[in-house]
């Protein structure tokens, strides 16, 4: 189960509201949500967690470049939201590495050979050890072998996110199930926040 909320902040104190992200395909996407949020280009945070998995914020700052911070890198990569998050940048490859490695995989059928060579019984009979090779090989391309050398298990980005807010980096790595509550608190933005809860 997945919540979604946009915190703006304004000069009277900070604006709450939930947020739809069945729109949201890209990290432009969403940073475009949270720049038409906002007041005179102030801060505008998006927050968004996945029960008991992970959370992650969004922090924009006027035509600034987005900042953002992830509880669980190799949680957030098995959800299609927190994919939006983790940025080739924020995971430190090259751009398009996604893409490379997706095209490398279509080239290996999911018997673990390449396009072109036999693969019915002639070929198994013919060499009973290549299946249990080409099997052993096929274990260390899958797709979680690939997610889990391009994602690290743990927190991920700018821990410095919300420090201006009072959060310092020990205290957002402490956050776990419902950080949104106390991350309001430290904003003041309790009230606001219970509103569209």
């Amino acid at each position: 189960m997945y919540f979604a909320a946009l915190l703006a902040r304004t000069e009277d104190g900070w604006e709450a509201s939930d947020t739809e992200l069945d729109d949201v395909e890209t990290l432009s996407d969403l940073t475009d949500l949270a720049q038409d949020a906002s007041v005179d280009e102030d801060t505008v945070l998006v927050y968004i967690e996945q029960e008991d998995a992970w959370f992650g914020i969004l922090r924009v700052d006027g035509e600034e470049d987005p900042r953002i911070y992830v509880s669980d890198a190799s949680a957030a990569a098995r959800s299609s939201y927190g994919e939006i998050l983790l940025t080739d940048e924020l995971l430190g490859r090259e751009p398009g590495a996604e893409d490379e490695i997706a095209a490398l995989e279509e080239l290996v059928d999911l018997d673990g050979t390449e396009d072109g060579e036999p693969t019915g019984p002639t070929a198994e009979a013919t060499s009973p050890s290549s299946a249990t090779t080409a099997t052993t090989d096929t274990n260390a391309t899958t797709d979680s072998d690939f997610d889990s050398d391009a994602v690290p298990a743990g927190p991920i980005g700018e821990l410095g996110i919300l420090a201006d807010f009072g959060i310092s980096e020990k205290d957002l790595l402490t956050l776990r199930t419902d950080a949104l509550t106390e991350i309001a608190d430290a904003l003041g933005a309790s009230e606001v926040l219970e509103a569209v809860r």
